[in-house]
């Protein structure tokens, strides 16, 4: 049986990986921080699956969870804004916990596959020019703290000689989904193209036995069916929660400085057969799970937005000129 460990195995795009490994049939080790969250998360799976609780930084927590796997699946990281918070523990984590990964393969189990899911934040600021290509020029945002440490993991696989293929992944918005902060650091004319995590899940799980992908970075993304404007995007998702459409004004929205844009997925979609859901499932699953509350949530709305505004550096700034 293909034994497999999953490193970040609780997180968004780590559960929907589980899902699409034990619909194959896959012996799993999901490799996770020890805190509450994760424990929660985890109680689902616990008879399926073994459990080791451990850190990347750590690199003996990682010899005895690695050896003899045949793949390693490396979901763990840490994101925004976190990353941007603390870019310390970024580099600790995302770099360090790759090379110790890296490094613990080639010691103790030098024919293990590691899948590595990297970020389009290393291609930066696409506005401009939101046709993305994997050979585009990495041209990171000054500052961003997530996709420098995501270009120095990808230089250590790529030089380290073992086998390996790289994603690089389009916007992965869980299917939790929640308003945040986050969303205003993406201009209204973000061409946006999102991947569901099941599709995401699926990919990863299709590149364990995928001979034809060794060595390689491919985009993922969810096609031509998960692509929209972020202004209309934003849009479908405040009118699904009952706020309406252009509840916030355009100067609460930052105009340079992210990263997004519409993926050539050819290569990874003939390879992976990985698209599935749409941007329209994405809105079913939203009106589910707001359905019961969404007249509550119109009643909130002077407060939502006066509260969602607050949480907007760029409003707050143009506030105060």
């Amino acid at each position: 049986m293909t034994r497999i460990l999953i490193t970040g195995a609780f997180g968004n795009i780590g559960t929907a990986t589980l899902e699409e490994l034990l619909d194959i049939g896959y012996k799993v080790t999901a490799f996770d921080l020890n805190n509450r969250r994760n424990r929660n998360t985890s109680r689902k799976y616990r008879k399926k699956i073994e459990i080791v609780w451990g850190d990347l930084r750590n690199r003996n927590d990682l010899v005895s969870v690695i050896r003899g796997k045949d793949a390693v699946i490396h979901v763990a990281g840490i994101i925004p804004p976190i990353a941007d918070v603390h870019p310390k523990l970024t580099e600790q984590v995302n770099v360090g916990g790759t090379e110790n990964i890296v490094s613990v393969i080639k010691e103790y189990s030098p024919n293990t596959k590691l899948i590595f899911t990297s970020s389009i934040s290393v291609y930066g600021d696409r506005v401009r020019n939101p046709f993305i290509k994997k050979t585009d020029p990495f041209r990171p945002n000054l500052g961003d703290v997530y996709a420098n440490s995501k270009i120095k993991a990808e230089k250590i696989i790529q030089e380290s000689g073992i086998k390996y293929a790289i994603f690089r992944l389009a916007a992965i918005i869980p299917t939790t989904f929640t308003l945040d902060p986050l969303m205003f650091r993406y201009p209204l004319k973000t061409s946006f193209e999102t991947c569901h995590p099941r599709d995401v899940g699926l990919a990863l799980t299709h590149a364990v036995e995928n001979e034809d992908i060794l060595n390689g970075a491919y985009l993922i993304g969810g096609g031509e069916k998960c692509r929209k404007s972020y202004k209309e995007f934003l849009d479908d998702v405040l009118e699904i929660l009952g706020l309406g459409r252009d509840l916030l004004p355009s100067e609460a929205f930052a105009t340079k400085g992210a990263h997004c844009g519409y993926l050539d997925t050819d290569e990874s979609q003939r390879k992976l057969k990985y698209q599935r859901f749409s941007l329209g499932d994405f809105y079913k699953s939203v009106k589910k799970r707001f359905r019961a509350i969404k007249f509550f949530i119109w009643m909130c709305k002077p407060a939502i937005r006066h509260y969602l505004l607050n949480k907007s550096e760029f409003y707050v700034k143009n506030q105060k000129k």
